[in-house]
C-alpha cells in the first residue's frame, strides 16, 4: 500500500525545482513540472517568484519538437557563490555562478605538516583575498561552502586528516562575511555533490552510495536532493580487516584505508606521495607495476570491495558510484573490487540487484567540488534565507 504523499512546504517545493535545475543544467517547463510533481500552473507561479528574486532565468530556445515549449528554465548566471576547499597540499578559494562557471580562484599553499595555527592562517589569508576580490567588483555572495577532509559528527573540533579549528574558522567568516549563509561539509560530500550536479551522464538519479578513494576512504549516502538529510557521510574506510595490519591515521591497525588510501598506494608502488600527486591521473600510465605489486594491489581492492559490500549488507541500496584512483585502472584490475563486493553481499550482486559504476576522480580541480556543494546548499533551502522559518 502506498503512503499518501506528505504536503510540501513552499521551501521544499522551491528546493525540488532548484535542485532539479542544478542537476539537469536546465529544463523546459513541461518536463520540469513532471519531475517535481507540480501542475504547470503551480510551477508557473513559483517560477515567477524565483525569477523576481534573480535565482532563475528563462531563455528562448528552439522547441525540442513541433509545437513544443520554447522557454528553457535554468539557474541565473548572476548569482555568486564562494567556496573553500581544504586538501593535504593547499587551501583553495573560488567564486562561481550557480551552474559552476568559475569567476575567480586562488590557492594558498600549506606547509608539509600543517597544524591548527598554519591552517587557521591559510583560512585568514584566503578569506582576505575573497573579501578584497568581491568588494572590488561589488559582488554580494549568496552562499559560502567549506569542504574539509574527514569532517564528521564527532570531529567538529578535532579533525582527523588536516588539523583545523572549525569553530574559530566559522567565527572568522561571520566577521568578514556577516549575513552570508555558511555551510561546512566533509570533502566526500562535496565530491559526491560535484559528480551528481556537474558530471554529464552521472549514472544514478535515485538513492545510492558514493565512495571516494583518495587521501582517506569515505562514503556518502546520496538521497533525494530535496530532502534535508540528502547527504550523509559514512566512514567505511575505518572498517578493520586485520588488527596486525598497517597503522591507520585513526589510531587502529588494519583499516581498509590503511591499505587503499593514496599514501598506502604510493608506498605500494614505491614512489613518494608527492610524486604520485604530481603525476595526477597519469600515474596509471607512467608508474611501472610488477606482477607481484599488481597481485597485492588486487588483494587490497578486494578488501575495499568487502568494505563496500559490508556497508550494503547493513543498509542495502541499488547503486554504488566509485570515484578516485581505482576508477583509473584497467577493467581486469578493477574486477578484484567488484569480486570483493560480490563476496560479501548476500547472494552476490546479481541477487542484491546492485549496479556499480566507476566515475573519474575529481580531486585536483579544487575548489570545484566545494563550489558544487555551495550551489547545492543554496538550492536545497529553496534559495530562501537560511534562518527564515515559514509555515508549510
Amino acid at each position: 500500500m502506498e503512503m499518501p504523499e506528505q504536503p510540501r512546504s513552499r521551501r521544499q517545493t522551491r528546493a525540488a525545482i532548484l535542485t532539479h535545475l542544478l542537476q539537469s543544467g536546465g529544463s523546459f517547463r513541461p518536463p520540469l513540472a513532471k519531475a517535481v510533481r507540480l501542475s504547470e500552473a503551480s510551477l508557473s507561479r513559483i517560477l515567477l517568484d524565483l525569477k523576481a528574486e534573480g535565482l532563475i532565468e528563462e531563455v528562448r530556445r528552439p522547441a525540442p519538437y513541433v509545437g513544443g515549449p520554447t522557454g528553457l528554465v535554468s539557474l541565473d548566471h548572476a548569482v555568486a557563490l564562494a567556496a573553500f576547499e581544504l586538501t593535504t597540499q593547499r587551501l583553495s578559494v573560488g567564486v562561481s555562478g550557480l551552474s559552476g562557471e568559475l569567476h575567480y580562484t586562488e590557492r594558498v599553499p600549506l606547509p608539509k605538516t600543517p597544524d591548527v595555527e598554519t591552517v587557521g592562517r591559510a583560512f585568514r589569508e584566503a578569506t582576505t583575498l575573497l573579501r578584497d576580490w568581491t568588494r572590488r567588483r561589488r559582488i554580494t555572495l549568496s552562499q559560502i561552502g567549506v569542504s574539509i577532509p574527514g569532517l564528521g559528527r564527532l570531529s567538529i573540533s578535532a579533525n582527523p586528516i588536516i588539523p583545523c579549528d572549525v569553530a574559530r574558522i566559522s567565527d572568522m567568516f561571520g566577521e568578514t562575511f556577516a549575513g552570508v549563509p555558511l555551510e561546512f561539509t566533509n570533502s566526500v560530500v562535496a565530491h559526491a555533490t560535484f559528480h551528481r550536479c556537474r558530471t554529464e551522464n552521472y549514472p544514478f538519479n535515485d538513492t545510492h552510495l558514493f565512495v571516494l578513494v583518495s587521501h582517506g576512504v569515505a562514503g556518502a549516502w546520496m538521497d533525494d536532493p530535496a530532502e534535508t538529510d540528502a547527504l550523509q557521510p559514512i566512514e567505511l574506510g575505518h572498517m578493520v580487516f586485520g588488527p596486525d595490519g598497517p597503522r591507520c591515521r585513526c589510531g587502529h591497525h588494519g583499516c581498509v584505508e590503511a591499505y587503499t588510501s593514496i599514501p598506502a598506494l604510493a608506498a605500494l608502488l614505491g614512489v613518494s606521495e608527492t610524486e604520485l600527486l604530481q603525476l595526477g591521473n597519469e600515474w596509471v600510465n607512467t608508474v611501472p607495476i610488477s606482477s607481484r605489486v599488481r597481485q597485492d594491489l588486487r588483494r587490497r581492492l578486494f578488501r575495499l570491495g568487502l568494505a563496500i559490500g559490508n556497508t550494503l549488507n547493513v543498509k542495502p541500496c541499488g547503486g554504488v558510484a566509485i570515484s578516485g584512483w581505482p576508477s583509473l585502472l584497467a577493467e581486469e584490475d578493477r574486477q578484484a573490487l567488484v569480486d570483493g563486493i560480490d563476496a560479501c553481499l548476500l547472494g552476490g550482486r546479481k541477487l542484491a540487484q546492485v549496479s556499480l559504476a566507476f566515475v573519474p576522480p575529481s580531486t585536483g580541480n579544487d575548489p570545484q567540488a566545494a563550489l558544487a556543494f555551495a550551489a547545492f546548499c543554496l538550492a536545497s533551502r529553496g534559495g530562501m534565507p537560511a534562518a527564515s522559518t515559514e509555515a508549510a
